[in-house]
């Protein structure tokens, strides 16, 4: 009996074997193989994972069925198949279509928190970057450069040097486009703006991008009137591997970095590190700079509801500014001149350097509390220290030739009694010092989102947005240039903000090295700063909404927010102790939005949205001309948007239309340049070379406009994209000026009529053209084309801006990657990129709006004394990389 049973049991154990199949394939994305994509038989666990080749193989008993293919940024692809038994069948070629759009995958935590429009199923206007293109393009510059590309974003500020560019979207400068990191605001709570330099690692460390034009599809308490720019951030790699990579480029740039990810243990740990070091000349004359970055993230996977993802990053940085100046000295030095430095006892010395440092902490918890409810929370904080340098006191003519004598300087300052400078506005014994503005902050908030998947087809959205900023800002001796100390007085303010009588004096005699990493460790006492030293606490809370149904054709949404923002001023230096804090500011705002989406046929979808912001003045607008003065002008600023499109996506092709009009009540806009001759004589207390700062109140804007994108794949080896964008940005009735310096002491103010004024500091009409084609394997050239046109001054709310001369640019570059090792990973990847290959020469902004006269001196057609830079001529960058 025993036999028998054995011998059943052989005989069932060998038919089972046999009776086995085999399916294979080979998983491409119709250009290059996807090694690492993973195949799975649906229902079961048989599965395989795509070697180098992009080849799998799965043995399974089942004898029919369907396989999954998924790949990290590719649609997800299922596949029928049937075998007999113990047979084979190779299913192909399987070809999977990036998915540019829908980045769940790339979304590794924090998924309640991090909007992500996903297809037209988010009824808005979006484009979304992946890491490899922001590998690939970025370059040596800022990580705005790989958002040109995009309809109605134009990229400014680039010739200031390292970390100094700016982006505007359908117009609206960055004030006024909500940049968020993993789902946590990090516009600046006082102004609203980006500083680019404090973020310079971002290429690094970035997943995605993605640029959501218009009201956007955040659920948060913002207001994002351009536009909102999602940065989602590599998070914990559940796979171990790494990467080490090597770049050099024009003007002696040089930068290395390292990663390593443990991957997630079989108890729910992973690490993932990442650091890297750069450092270059600058493309124009003195803006050297220097920086590092470094990334840190935990992650722990508790069980099967509850996830944490800890994340610790930075990008400490210094590096020397370019300011505009008249076209008619660049046309005399060089269109790479810079006037802000030269040397001391033959060593190379700047005036102008900014040095940051950032680091940002976010621990994010997401929670499955069923099938039906998630909770999603970060916690964040952030801590700044740094600022920018510059003269203070007397500063020497600048000679012939455009650089500062140091030399001069320093054998000035030793013939002063005492080595002591002193001050009472300009310096009254000739003394010259470099100065460091400081600004530093502490930030802490929290976003907290609950949704609820109410039936299979309607989900409501519900949160909390918390946060409390308080800033300080100072000035503080950097380089005392030969003196030994510096005497700084001033009279006193009551709590009127009127002169008190009581002066009061700092006699300082210890620097603030300008250098991100002494910055971040040491601060000087209040009695070691000069000018001014003032702060302000911010506090913000708001609650958001979110109902939104959709079913596979058609969506809709609503949204809300209602938040409150609390405004202090302290003032430590210009006010007596009695009245140094401000009287406190409350201010309430809301916003709505609303918006539709229709499927109306298989390659056809539109969509409609709707939103009214009622939102509150920025802080540097609530006082009074940098006192502690209450601005009566400021009020809520009101915006009104619609919005509609049209998207037809096929296999072939991809393309989208969107018609947009915002209207602006209200607001606030800023604007700064350098004080030439003309300044001078009209504000006799300005020095050549100063900055001026001009501030417009009670604006209204209205910006109406079409855009066009897409992506075909007319033939497998070539993808083409373009990009069309069309806008009329108008100002509309009158402003009122205030004109500032430095100093931020009023020099004048005025009410002028702008009434169809053009807004400027963004090209209003843009096109390009792209491809990208694989000559042979995994080798592929690629270029980009852009036009600007319709390009104004960027001088604030004006009648008669200026117009700039219209440009091109064709940005070329060439990959190839060779697949070495065992390991599916193991790569070593080739980079060059050449951009602007014709070396076209052109203004890219310009900060004055004067017009050409009978007498004046004119470059194409713009009178040489505005100001304003030149764009980048010809630059080039090689990266190599070794992926294992």
């Amino acid at each position: 009996m025993k036999n028998w049973l054995l011998t059943g049991l052989f005989f069932m154990i060998v038919s089972t074997v046999f009776s086995q199949g085999k399916i294979s394939g080979t998983i491409t994305d119709g250009t290059n193989s996807l090694p690492g994509a993973n195949a799975a038989v649906k229902g079961s666990s048989d599965a395989a994972t795509s070697d180098f080749d992009g080849k799998f193989t799965i043995t399974t008993s089942a004898t029919s069925g369907e396989i999954v293919i998924s790949y990290l940024g590719y649609e997800t692809k299922t596949v029928s198949f049937t075998v007999s038994n113990g047979g084979t069948v190779n299913l192909g070629t399987i070809i999977l279509s990036s998915d540019d759009n829908q980045l769940e995958e790339i979304v590794v935590m924090g998924k309640g928190i991090i909007d992500l429009a996903k297809d037209r199923k988010t009824p808005i206007a979006v484009s979304t970057i992946k890491a490899a293109d922001i590998q690939a393009k970025v370059g040596t510059a800022d990580v705005t450069q790989t958002m040109v590309n995009t309809p109605s974003v134009y990229v400014a500020g680039q010739a200031g040097g390292y970390g100094d560019s700016r982006i505007t979207v359908r117009g609206f400068a960055q004030d006024n486009t909500a940049f968020l990191l993993n789902g946590q605001p990090i516009n600046g709570m006082e102004d609203g703006k980006m500083y680019w330099s404090n973020w310079s690692g971002m290429s690094d460390i970035a997943n995605a991008i993605q640029i959501q034009r218009g009201l956007g599809s955040s659920k948060l308490a913002i207001s994002s009137v351009g536009g909102t720019v999602n940065f989602i951030t590599k998070a914990t790699d559940k796979q171990e591997g790494g990467f080490v990579s090597l770049g050099v480029a024009n003007d002696n740039y040089f930068k290395t970095t390292a990663a390593y990810n443990t991957g997630m243990s079989k108890s729910g740990w992973g690490t993932s590190v990442m650091l890297s070091h750069w450092q270059g000349d600058g493309y124009n004359d003195g803006t050297r700079g220097e920086g590092q970055t470094y990334f840190i993230s935990v992650g722990y996977k508790a069980n099967d509801k509850h996830s944490f993802n800890f994340l610790l990053t930075g990008a400490p940085q210094w590096h020397d500014q370019n300011f505009t100046k008249s076209v008619d000295s660049y046309l005399k030095y060089g269109r790479k001149y810079n006037n802000n430095w030269g040397y001391l006892d033959g060593k190379y010395k700047s005036e102008r350097t900014n040095y940051y440092h950032k680091p940002v902490a976010n621990l994010n918890w997401d929670y499955d509390i069923s099938d039906k409810t998630q909770l999603s929370t970060v916690l964040y904080g952030s801590w700044g220290r740094g600022g920018g340098t510059g003269n203070y006191g007397t500063k020497p003519t600048t000679p012939a030739g455009g650089q500062i004598n140091f030399d001069g300087i320093y054998a000035s300052n030793q013939g002063i009694v005492d080595g002591t400078g002193n001050a009472d506005g300009r310096s009254t014994n000739g003394a010259y010092v470099i100065r460091a503005s400081v600004n530093n902050h502490a930030w802490y908030g929290l976003v907290s989102n609950l949704k609820n998947q109410l039936t299979d087809n309607l989900a409501l959205n519900i949160g909390l947005d918390l946060r409390t900023y308080k800033g300080t800002h100072f000035r503080q001796v950097a380089d005392f240039v030969g003196l030994s100390s510096w005497t700084d007085t001033r009279v006193l303010k009551n709590g009127n903000s009127e002169p008190s009588g009581i002066s009061k004096s700092n006699y300082v005699t210890e620097i603030g090295r300008a250098l991100p990493w002494p910055a971040t460790f040491k601060t000087l006492g209040e009695d070691q700063r000069i000018d001014y030293d003032y702060g302000e606490t911010i506090s913000y809370g708001g609650v958001f909404g979110q109902l939104e149904y959709s079913n596979d054709s058609f969506s809709a949404f609503f949204q809300g927010s209602l938040s409150n923002q609390s405004h202090q001023r302290v003032d430590r230096f210009d006010y007596l102790p009695e009245n140094q804090d401000s009287k406190k500011v409350n201010n309430v705002g809301y916003n709505v939005k609303g918006g539709t989406s229709y499927k109306f046929a298989e390659n056809h979808s539109i969509y409609a949205n709707a939103g009214y912001y009622n939102r509150q003045p920025y802080h540097d607008n609530i006082y009074l001309n940098f006192t502690n003065a209450v601005n009566p002008l400021t009020e809520n600023e009101k915006i009104f948007g619609l919005e509609a499109g049209y998207t037809f996506s096929s296999r072939v092709i991809t393309a989208s239309v969107n018609a947009y009009r915002t209207s602006w009540k209200d607001r606030v806009t800023t604007s700064s340049t350098t004080a030439l001759a003309a300044d001078v004589t009209k504000y006799p207390s300005l020095q050549l070379g100063d900055l001026i700062y001009r501030t417009n109140e009670g604006t209204e804007q209205v910006h109406t406009g079409v855009e066009l994108d897409f992506a075909a794949k007319p033939i497998k080896d070539l993808s083409l994209t373009g990009f069309l964008s069309i806008g009329d940005w108008q100002y509309q009735g009158n402003v009122v000026t205030t004109t500032r310096d430095e100093s931020l002491a009023t020099l004048d103010r005025v009410q002028q009529d702008v009434d169809g004024g053009k807004v400027g500091d963004g090209a209003q009409v843009s096109y390009g053209l792209g491809f990208r084609y694989e000559i042979v394997k995994n080798l592929s050239v690629d270029s980009d084309w852009r036009y600007y046109d319709k390009l104004y001054s960027n001088v604030g709310a004006v009648k008669n801006n200026l117009e700039l001369p219209s440009y091109d640019l064709v940005d070329a570059g060439i990959s190839y990657k060779l697949f070495i090792g065992k390991g599916k990973h193991d790569s070593i990847g080739f980079r060059v990129n050449v951009n602007n290959v014709f070396d076209e020469v052109y203004l890219s902004e310009l900060t004055t709006a004067t017009a050409v006269t009978p007498t004046s001196v004119n470059y194409k057609g713009i009178n040489v004394a505005n100001t304003g830079f030149f764009g980048l001529g010809r630059t080039w960058n090689f990266s190599l990389r070794y992926n294992f």
